[in-house]
C-alpha cells in the first residue's frame, strides 16, 4: 500500500510565492533579502495555521541560496536547497519551545549558536512555540538576541504575543500574520483537488474554508476528511454531512417563516434541528450570523463582506429584498441577546423557542 501523505504536508509551501494569503508580508522579506538588510532577530505572530512556521523555513532557505533566481526566491538546485529540501541541512536548526522551554534548553541552543556555517551564510534558529519558554529560559537568551555573531539569524514565531517578554519584544522585528481570507482558501484547496484529480463544488470548498477560520492547515485537514468520506467528491453535501455543519436551507426557511409569522413552523424547523444532533445555542449562532450577512447584502457597497460561495451569496441577495432593514435589525438583536443568555438559562430549550416566537411576532404590525 502506498504511503498517504496529508495535503498539509504534501502540498507545504516551499517558495515565497507559493505561500497563500499573506503578499504585503512576503514581499517584505523578499525585499529585505534583496537589499541585503537582514536583522538577526525575527517574530512571526499570528493565528494557528496561517504559515508563521513555513514562513521562516523559506526565508532560512532563501538567505543561504548560493544561486537565487532574479525574484529572490531559493533555486532549490544548489547544495543548501538541496540539503535543506532533504532535511539534513546544518544550517537550520528548529527548536520546540512548547517542550524545550527550560534554561537548560536555552543553553544548549546558545552553544549551538557559537558554531559558524559549513555551507551557505547564515545559521539560521527556528523557535516555535517561543512564549511557551520561561522566563528564566528568556532572560538567559537575552544577551545571544541582543548580540549574536554575525552569522546567525533567529526567527521565533508564536500564536501569543502578549505572552513574550517585552524585553524579548524591543529585539525582534515583528511581522504580524493575518487570517487567510475564505476566497484564498478556496483557491487553495481548488488547486490542490485538480492536481489530486478529485471534484469538487465551490459551495462545498466554501463552508470547508468557513469551518477552518482562516487557518490554511486546519482547511487543508478537513479538505482530506471530506474527502476520504465522499470518495473524491467534495460537494456541498457531502461536507455539511461529513462536517455535521447546519445546512443554510435551515436559516432562509426560518426567515421566510419570520416574515410570515408563522410560528409553528418555525418551531417545527427548529425542532427538526435538534433531532439531528445539533447544539442549540450552536443554531441560536448561526441564525444570528444569518440575519448579519442578510444585513450586508441590504447595501452594495457592504456585500464584499459576505464570505460564501456565489450560489449561497444569490440565495442571500434574494432573501435581503424581501426584509427590510428595521427587521433584521431586531432580528440581530434578539438572536444576539439570546446567545449571551443560554449560558445562564435553566431551560434552554425554552429560551430558544420564545427567542423564534419573538422573531415571528416581528412581522406583526403592533411590534413587540
Amino acid at each position: 500500500m502506498e504511503n498517504f501523505i496529508v495535503s498539509a504536508r504534501k502540498y507545504r509551501p516551499s517558495t515565497f510565492l507559493s505561500v497563500v494569503g499573506q503578499p504585503s508580508l512576503t514581499s517584505t522579506l523578499k525585499s529585505a533579502i534583496a537589499s541585503g538588510k537582514l536583522a538577526h532577530s525575527y517574530l512571526f505572530c499570528g493565528p494557528r495555521g496561517v504559515g508563521k512556521t513555513t514562513c521562516a523555513r523559506i526565508f532560512a532557505k532563501t538567505i543561504n541560496c548560493l544561486n537565487p533566481t532574479a525574484d529572490h526566491e531559493a533555486c532549490n538546485e544548489c547544495e543548501s536547497c538541496k540539503a535543506f529540501n532533504e532535511q539534513r541541512s546544518y544550517n537550520i536548526h528548529e527548536l520546540d519551545a512548547a517542550s524545550n522551554n527550560s534554561v537548560d534548553d536555552i543553553r544548549s541552543l546558545i552553544e549551538q549558536v557559537r558554531i559558524p556555517p559549513q555551507i551557505g551564510h547564515y545559521s539560521v534558529y527556528i523557535i516555535d512555540e517561543v512564549h511557551m519558554l520561561s522566563t528564566a529560559a528568556f532572560n538567559a537568551f537575552l544577551k545571544t538576541l541582543e548580540e549574536p555573531p554575525s552569522y546567525a539569524i533567529f526567527i521565533m514565531a508564536t500564536t501569543e504575543k502578549h505572552k513574550v517578554l517585552p524585553t524579548i519584544l524591543s529585539r525582534c522585528q515583528i511581522y504580524d500574520f493575518n487570517r487567510i481570507g475564505i476566497s484564498d482558501v478556496v483557491k487553495q484547496l481548488q488547486m490542490i483537488a485538480e492536481k489530486e484529480g478529485i471534484k469538487t463544488e465551490t459551495e462545498g470548498l466554501s463552508v470547508i474554508a468557513q469551518k477552518a477560520d482562516g487557518a490554511m492547515r486546519d482547511a487543508l485537514s478537513i479538505f482530506d476528511q471530506v474527502t476520504v468520506c465522499s470518495g473524491g467528491n467534495v460537494t456541498y453535501k457531502n461536507v455539511i454531512d461529513n462536517l455535521n455543519v447546519l445546512d443554510y436551507d435551515y436559516y432562509f426557511k426560518l426567515v421566510d417563516n419570520f416574515s410570515q409569522g408563522n410560528i409553528s413552523d418555525a418551531l417545527l424547523i427548529f425542532n427538526s434541528i435538534l433531532s439531528k444532533g445539533f447544539e442549540a445555542q450552536h443554531f441560536i449562532s448561526g441564525l444570528s450570523s444569518h440575519f448579519r450577512n442578510l444585513l450586508v447584502c441590504k447595501d452594495e457597497k457592504t456585500i464584499d463582506l459576505l464570505e460564501v460561495g456565489a450560489e449561497t451569496k444569490n440565495q442571500y441577495k434574494q432573501q435581503a429584498q424581501t426584509c427590510d432593514s428595521d427587521f433584521l435589525i431586531k432580528g440581530l438583536m434578539l438572536t444576539n441577546q439570546c446567545d449571551l443568555n443560554y449560558r445562564n438559562s435553566k431551560n434552554k430549550r425554552l429560551l430558544v423557542e420564545l427567542t423564534l416566537i419573538r422573531l415571528c411576532q416581528l412581522s406583526d404590525k403592533k411590534k413587540i
